[in-house]
């Protein structure tokens, strides 16, 4: 629950214009922010926001039923169930959201970190939250709540005891970063790396760079840049803006360097500073997403014993490179998104998992969404990192995956069974033919692709065997 917010503030942050009847709503005040109404609560400020599918204005109803005390709206009302109701009208909802978090952020005294990168966000975030949590009260972003109504959302969920709140600034399309970290502010400001990704928005890398080093330009004056310095494009963008910055990596000269590295599918270990460190995260984006974290914990005063001290207990992240035993099955789930790098980061991750090659790898592999002109080259190169990681059968979901399977056959010839598939689903009813006991399975696809549907399946088929399998007497 956020600090205490007078709703006469809020008028003059957001410039609503009010009705006559708001005027005995001067002295009151909320206590949080909402733009779902099946989730508001007693005591919250509503913000009708319209979207593709529905819009927040036809529950405003429902939101005062749950308890709202005002509502932020672009439209006028003459409905007799909102009558007498505190309705403050803007030309933007999504705009006065940002703006009373900006504002909020700026009262409520806690630090701000916010993290951006082409991968890696939500596991950088969930590493920091975890180490930092064990000297203070931290407030994370809810799920991946990364754009111009999650970040407000996130700011505004932080409640009077909080000290620092870890904020995903995502984006798909220039300018949206530069919107976000205005409003955020941070204190610390993250990029994790920069790979090809989103390209249907972005055109090229160089776009890429650009808009990712954006996040720089929120920061307060004493404010912190951190970046990835094993990526020289990046180093060479932030030299040629003067940009003040710090480094993390594997590179001689960076200012947070993880050094000694061992992988061993499941898990890893490195050296920081001289101190082992132990990740109960599979490969290496993961040691990259840690080192990162390492240097926001360390500029927030945690000591490096203290940060592998809580690594030791990290739980896994949701959906990325999460590996589950599921049966005699070995499935590393990774469907949340996908982009090249973090493709080749999972395959690397299952051509680790059992050294000994008595257990068949398995891909099931979704297309990659938003490359724009270059999908079809960076799904074909995918087919090469596909071999490396020996794998044994593949299954594909979606016309783009469709194009790594034929440059797998193009390579491959006939060493691995390939089997192609309309989408997931598909896949779903005929995993029966093709799965065996004790494969590992590596899950992976854009969010679009829907592959959790897979893993569910699975579970299903491996629920089903246990219990059709006779008991040995």
């Amino acid at each position: 629950m956020m600090k205490e917010f007078s709703i006469t503030d809020l008028v003059a942050i957001i410039k609503a214009e009010l009705p006559a009847c708001c005027s005995k709503y001067d002295s009151s005040s909320f206590t949080g922010a909402s733009t779902d109404s099946r989730s508001t609560k007693p005591g919250d400020c509503f913000f009708a926001i319209g979207g593709e599918n529905f819009d927040g204005h036809d529950y405003i109803a429902d939101a005062f039923a749950k308890g709202a005390v005002c509502a932020v709206v672009s439209k006028d009302f003459g409905d007799e169930k909102t009558a007498g109701k505190c309705l403050l009208k803007v030309e933007d909802t999504v705009k006065a959201l940002g703006e009373l978090a900006r504002e909020y952020r700026r009262r409520a005294g806690y630090k701000v970190v916010a993290i951006t990168g082409s991968a890696g966000k939500t596991t950088t975030r969930q590493i920091t939250y975890h180490a930092l949590s064990r000297r203070f009260k931290v407030h994370q972003s809810p799920k991946s709540f990364n754009n111009q109504i999650g970040v407000p959302l996130t700011l505004l969920g932080a409640g009077p005891d909080v000290k620092a709140v870890i904020a995903e600034l995502g984006s798909n399309h220039p300018g949206e970063i530069s919107c976000l970290t205005r409003i955020a502010e941070p204190d610390i400001a993250v990029v994790t790396n920069v790979h090809p990704a989103h390209l249907e928005g972005f055109g090229d890398l160089r776009t890429i760079i650009q808009e990712k080093m954006s996040i720089s330009e929120g920061l307060r004056p004493d404010g912190v840049f951190i970046i990835n310095g094993d990526f020289d494009g990046l180093l060479e963008a932030c030299r040629a803006k003067n940009l003040s910055f710090k480094t993390f990596g594997r590179s001689d000269g960076c200012d947070y360097r993880v050094d000694n590295i061992r992988l061993d599918g499941k898990a890893s270990r490195f050296t920081i500073d001289g101190t082992e460190v132990h990740l109960p995260l599979a490969g290496p984006g993961n040691v990259e997403n840690a080192i990162a974290a390492w240097a926001v914990c360390s500029q927030l005063g945690l000591n490096i014993g203290d940060f592998a001290e809580a690594l030791r207990t990290l739980p896994p992240v949701s959906m990325r490179a999460e590996i589950d035993n599921i049966g005699t099955l070995t499935i590393l789930n990774d469907c949340y998104n996908a982009n090249p790098a973090s493709m080749r980061n999972a395959l690397e991750i299952l051509a680790q998992i059992d050294q000994t090659g008595l257990r068949r790898r398995v891909f099931i592999c979704g297309g990659m969404a938003e490359l724009g002109p270059q999908a079809g080259q960076l799904h074909a190169e995918l087919g090469k990192y596909i071999i490396q990681a020996n794998v044994q059968l593949l299954l594909t979901a979606g016309k783009l995956a469709e194009t790594t399977a034929a440059s797998v056959r193009a390579i491959s010839g006939d060493n691995m069974q390939i089997k192609c598939y309309e989408d997931a689903v598909s896949i779903s009813n005929n995993l029966h033919k093709y799965i065996k006991d004790y494969d590992i399975i590596l899950i992976k696809g854009s969010r679009v692709a829907g592959l959790e549907t897979v893993v569910e399946k699975l579970k299903e088929l491996q629920t089903e065997s246990i219990v059709d399998c006779p008991r040995q007497q």
